[in-house]
């Protein structure tokens, strides 16, 4: 063991647990976030172009009817009934 002057400061292996262990932990948070990132499906911009219209269509009619039943239902509850 090596003595050490008043002002110096070695980390040993207390420092070099640590820092590996922080290591370890973001490999394993990086290869998790892959892993969650690969299941998500982006559509494509020539599906988006051939369903937006459709989509758009069928969210405007339901917009209209939603706003028409909501002012005599009363407030929704979480689980989207009309309670009171």
């Amino acid at each position: 063991m090596t003595v050490l002057a008043a002002g110096e400061v070695s980390p040993g292996l207390l420092g070099f647990v640590v820092v590996a262990l922080l290591g370890f932990a973001l490999y394993w948070l990086i290869k998790s976030m892959n892993k969650q990132m690969s299941k998500i499906e982006v559509p494509r911009e020539d599906e988006q172009a051939a369903g937006g219209a459709e989509t758009s269509k069928a969210e405007t009619a339901g917009a209209k009817a939603g706003a028409k039943g909501d002012a005599k239902a009363g407030p929704k509850k979480a689980d989207g009934k009309a309670g009171s």
